[in-house]
């Protein structure tokens, strides 16, 4: 069981963030596309019950069919910091992970990775943590910026931060916004676009995010009634 501790604050979660950053894992490939297994985290709060819902769902890297899914409820237990939204995810996507009755394969996360202030994102924390290999896909390009890519699926640009790439905007549909893609652990970042493109095959989005998406905000409706 992976254990994870809540820090006290602000300065000692970016501590923490500094020490584990150099645990991330560059020099792999990742998975192929379209073999395996890959699995979606999301997460959902009620703000005023201080409840955080988690779910992850296993896919059939090839056929898209679901395998496996699993919640995980809990207390909001950080608060809202940006840069540090992993401290307020990770231990309820932890437990929906380690509940799942099978080996998760590559995880996808709706959020990032080298693509953060400290290139330490929840993709990157939770790689570090679990040893999978992890990608974010996020919806905007948090504070990094970028050229619009080209207008078909496929194209991209790179998501930058000063001169250095953290990441790419990615066009996933001909004509709809681009997702922003970057490296967790144990992948490269041309393995995560391909990865990505493998699992947005009719919608902007992943469907092992919309898959998460889904579920997390049902088992949330269920748990406030």
């Amino acid at each position: 069981m992976t254990t994870f501790r809540t820090p006290a604050g602000e300065a000692e979660a970016r501590a923490v963030q500094d020490a584990l950053r150099t645990r991330v894992v560059l020099d792999e490939p990742g998975p192929a596309p379209g073999t395996g297994r890959v699995t979606g985290v999301d997460v959902a709060y009620d703000d005023g019950r201080d409840l955080v819902v988690a779910a992850a769902v296993t896919l059939d890297a090839a056929t898209l069919d679901v395998i496996a899914e699993s919640t995980a409820t809990g207390r909001v237990s950080f608060p809202y910091v940006p840069g540090l939204l992993a401290f307020r995810e990770l231990p309820a996507v932890l437990a929906a992970l380690e509940d799942l009755p099978s080996d998760p394969g590559l995880v996808v996360c709706d959020g990032y990775g080298r693509a953060h202030p400290r290139r330490f994102g929840l993709a990157s924390h939770l790689g570090v943590l679990t040893g999978l290999p992890v990608i974010g896909v996020a919806k905007n390009p948090f504070t990094f910026r970028y050229e619009q890519p080209g207008p078909r699926r496929g194209d991209f640009t790179p998501l930058l931060d000063g001169d250095e790439e953290v990441g790419r905007a990615l066009r996933t549909q001909d004509g709809t916004k681009p997702v922003f893609v970057s490296v967790g652990h144990r992948t490269g970042l041309d393995n995560a676009c391909a990865q990505t493109l493998a699992l947005a095959r009719d919608f902007r989005q992943p469907e092992t995010t919309r898959r998460a998406d889904a579920l997390c905000r049902a088992a949330l409706r269920e748990a406030i009634g």
